[in-house]
């Protein structure tokens, strides 16, 4: 397994590199250019001047997080060739300098959902969390979105980037009437054309699993179970087509069973990510992020390292999100300390267990 943190670029993250380089085992970042709008084509210089900059820390960057995919690719609109082709200039760019796996989602408008970036915990960290029946109230995203960009301590947060938040009315416009089958076969449209340019780098696409699971605003959600997963897989039947495993937001559904779920694409060798994190379920739709530490959250932590060694995973993975911990301050799931933890905890599992099946 090899363990890397997700970090923004020198411009847009306030932890260094440095700070990373010293967490124990972790060998490099999964990084991103957050400033280029969706469907624009991502210069080859500006790739390898942040390949350069995280190679000279000591890291590698073999994984982008994310190239986003424009909502007119999602949407099916005839522009959308347009769009595809500046996305395989971008794999051919990733793949010069060397990427090995790219991370992206096809969830409509909104990439992940949280009602509270800054839910305080028992213990006084706070963490990101998600209550149903608070989104359930909302009857305008365009204000919700707003919130969501208030309360982000001036970051600007992936997958709500403001391009996009400023066009949410003429968005929703769009995707009435669309649902599972029209996202499905436009996702299907989208993969035909990428795969065999993905083929061609050595580049693996790794779709990221709907945050949170279930329809949201009546916008239809195609990644959320084994099932769905399934089926994506089968729209492009390569090994260059697979899957972000993110225990987080598949297992906000308690009827997803992360070990389970492993497994099964673990040994169907189609895991090319993995986002390893706990969560605390206090009731359908409603949960919370907590440290990693099995006993803080809902999921067996130690099943989940297991299956993963069991089935020899080698891929990438990080610790995904964590707690705001110790006074610090920076985007909110993204801080460095509780994240450290995370690794040190998950490193110390994979060891145990390694050692006891030796």
């Amino acid at each position: 397994m090899k363990m890397t943190l997700r970090w923004f670029g020198s411009k847009m993250d306030p932890i260094p590199l440095r700070y990373i380089r010293q967490i124990p085992a972790v060998t490099g970042v999964v990084s991103s250019l957050m400033d280029i709008p969706a469907g624009e084509t991502w210069p080859l210089g500006r790739i390898m001047a942040l390949k350069e900059e995280v190679e000279d820390a000591g890291l590698k960057l073999e994984v982008i997080e994310s190239v986003n995919v424009h909502e007119d690719i999602k949407l099916g609109l005839p522009s959308r060739d347009r769009y595809i082709e500046n996305y395989i200039d971008t794999l051919n760019s990733l793949g010069k300098a060397g990427v090995k796996v790219v991370c992206y989602n096809f969830m409509p408008v909104f990439d992940w959902t949280r009602s509270d970036l800054a839910k305080e915990l028992p213990d006084g960290s706070n963490a990101l969390a998600y209550d149903e029946e608070i989104v359930s109230r909302i009857k305008n995203p365009q204000e919700f979105a707003e919130q969501i960009q208030k309360s982000s301590a001036g970051f600007e947060m992936p997958g709500w980037e403001p391009e996009r938040m400023a066009e949410l009315k003429e968005l929703f416009a769009l995707y009435e009437g669309a649902g599972r089958t029209e996202l499905t076969a436009n996702l299907k449209y989208f993969l035909e054309a990428i795969i065999p340019v993905c083929a061609k780098n050595d580049i693996k696409m790794a779709i990221h699993p709907d945050d949170p699971p279930w329809n949201i605003f009546g916008l239809p959600r195609i990644a959320t179970c084994k099932a769905d997963y399934d089926a994506i897989l089968a729209l492009a039947d390569s090994p260059y087509n697979g899957i972000t495993l993110c225990s987080g937001s598949l297992g906000a559904d308690p009827n997803n069973d992360i070990p389970t779920l492993v497994r099964y694409f673990g040994t169907k060798r189609r895991i090319h990510f993995a986002h390893i994190r706990n969560l605390k379920i206090h009731k359908p739709g409603v949960f919370n992020e907590t440290s990693h530490l099995s006993s803080d959250g809902s999921f067996d932590m130690y099943e989940i390292m297991k299956a993963y060694y069991d089935t020899g995973f080698d891929g990438y993975a990080r610790p995904d999100h964590g707690r705001m911990i110790w006074d610090e301050k920076g985007r909110a799931g993204y801080g460095l300390y509780d994240r450290a933890l995370g690794v040190a905890y998950l490193n110390g599992l994979w060891e145990a267990i390694n050692k006891a099946n030796r």
